[in-house]
């Protein structure tokens, strides 16, 4: 092991810390939403997402692409919500998040490039087909939940609303991901691949 390797692996995130970064704004977004509006949780939840990032540098000194664009577009619509005092960016805000996302994936893949593992800081070893299939997947994937968002945010509650950003589109996106299991073990590249093309 290289130098440079064992300081990368020394600054991988423990899973229990990452979860509760990626959880940690979203949670205190509802739970002040409930007790004290919408506005008031657009604040908490840019300042929350400003310190998950800030946390995660400090430990990794490495920022995945996903959640770097997220942190922008919270705080993007989020100050727009929060200044004209108008919902309607930060409810946009997730329809916009996930328009890029699968427009920015299958984008690429048409010009030969793989985003997702950049994406998503994947560590999964599959062959040029299956991330060409699951690409595709991930970005129909985030077009649906667009055009969900777009639906939802129009005929729900604010509140409502809230609960599905928190509780419905978490869900949703672990059980999609579970779902490519079969399609990620067909395609695995295993160690005994790949020596017996390196000794072919």
């Amino acid at each position: 092991m290289t130098q440079e390797t064992a300081i990368a692996a020394k600054r991988k995130l423990n899973p229990w810390l990452k979860l509760a970064l990626e959880l940690g704004p979203l949670l205190l977004f509802f739970v002040i939403n409930s007790k004290y509006g919408i506005f008031a949780a657009t604040g908490v939840l840019m300042a929350g997402v400003v310190l998950t990032l800030a946390v995660s540098w400090a430990i990794t000194r490495h920022l995945p692409a996903m959640p770097v664009v997220t942190a922008v577009l919270v705080l993007v619509f989020g100050s727009l919500t929060y200044f004209l005092h108008d919902e309607t960016f930060i409810k946009l805000k997730v329809t916009i998040l996930y328009t890029l996302f699968g427009a920015g994936l299958i984008g690429a893949l048409y010009f030969g490039k793989l985003l997702l593992p950049i994406v998503f800081d994947m560590a999964i070893h599959i062959d040029d087909a299956g991330w060409r299939k699951l690409t595709i997947r991930w970005g129909l994937f985030f077009f649906a939940l667009a055009g969900l968002n777009e639906v939802l945010r129009r005929i729900l509650t604010t509140d409502d609303w809230v609960n599905f950003k928190v509780f419905g589109i978490l869900p949703l996106t672990l059980v999609f991901a579970l779902s490519q299991a079969p399609l990620i073990m067909r395609h695995e590249i295993r160690p005994e691949d790949e020596d017996s093309e390196a000794h072919f």
